[in-house]
């Protein structure tokens, strides 16, 4: 196993980052993208271009792509000759950053990280790119996971998901009354009845995802909190054609059961399940240098 290194990254001209073999080098770009801008952390590992390939990160639940986990896995990545891009989801804000401040009224859709993921493997395909894998921890696995069945590019060729989110409506329901001490399914019927008549209309005060008493349009809520056939990620996983990596914490708290919903799928050459022994839904320290380890033999790197 490698141990941990630090290193001091250049932040250098997106046209160096792209298109030389220097040293390692981190870029933040941008991307313009329904009416909003898009933004990313670049990082390319010494002697590698976008040419080369890019792991296509996506973070978790309102979270963003200068997140530990993220943030740890991409220097890790790095060193051992894997190139990445951290995108951070606009959730409608334009240049978000950080994780996303609950004051701010919910417009966005869980599905919007689907199209905001297509759009960054185009930006990648744009600079040269002919191997994508796309990587997505927490929501962002079950995001990433929605891509990769719907979309099907050529030049995507491998999926990584860790700790991928995956729900039926009971574990739905469950978790809403512990977080917020109420039940979610007349609030589910409410925003239905909202959204017949206009998807934008604002439900206030509301509890959606991790945010006590906020604003949510009645489409943003239901895409969070309505059954959809969608949140089941091994469904998705078996609608896939390429190889896919799962990763999972052996003390995930968050999301248990996931080695077991997935070992049906288990196949040679077509889904792997690996469990990191004591890691929880993070994967902080040491862990997270397994996780590493794990995609970088995935990805065929020695």
């Amino acid at each position: 196993m490698h141990m941990p290194a630090r290193r001091c990254l250049a932040i250098l001209p997106l046209t160096l980052a792209l298109g030389l073999g220097l040293p390692a080098q981190a870029a933040e770009v941008e991307l313009p993208h329904a009416g909003l801008t898009l933004n990313g952390n670049l990082e390319l590992a010494d002697g590698r271009t976008v040419p080369d390939g890019v792991v296509l990160i996506t973070h978790g639940t309102l979270a963003h792509g200068r997140m530990e986990i993220t943030r740890s896995l991409q220097d890790l990545l790095r060193e051992r000759g894997v190139s990445s891009l951290a995108i951070t989801l606009s959730l409608g804000v334009d240049r978000r950053a950080g994780n996303y401040d609950c004051s701010v009224p919910h417009t966005h859709r869980h599905a919007d990280a689907v199209s905001e993921i297509a759009a960054w493997v185009g930006w990648l395909k744009a600079k040269g790119a002919t191997s994508v894998t796309v990587l997505g921890h927490s929501r962002g696995g079950n995001q990433t996971a929605w891509y990769a069945a719907e979309h099907r590019d050529p030049v995507v060729n491998k999926v990584v998901l860790i700790a991928p989110m995956t729900q039926d409506t009971a574990a739905t329901a469950a978790g809403y009354q512990r977080a917020f001490k109420k039940d979610v399914g007349p609030l589910v019927e409410a925003a239905r009845k909202l959204a017949a008549s206009d998807p934008k209309a604002m439900m206030k005060p509301v509890d959606i995802l991790y945010c006590a008493g906020t604003a949510a349009t009645a489409e943003s809520f239901l895409s969070y909190h309505a059954h959809d056939p969608h949140f089941d990620t091994p469904a998705l996983v078996a609608k896939t054609d390429v190889p896919v990596l799962v990763l999972v914490g052996g003390a995930d708290d968050v999301l248990p059961g996931l080695e077991q919903a997935f070992r049906p799928l288990l196949a040679p050459g077509r889904v792997e399940v690996a469990v990191v022994d004591g890691a929880d839904h993070f994967f902080r320290d040491l862990y997270a240098e397994e996780v590493a380890d794990a995609v970088a033999a995935f990805l065929g790197k020695p």
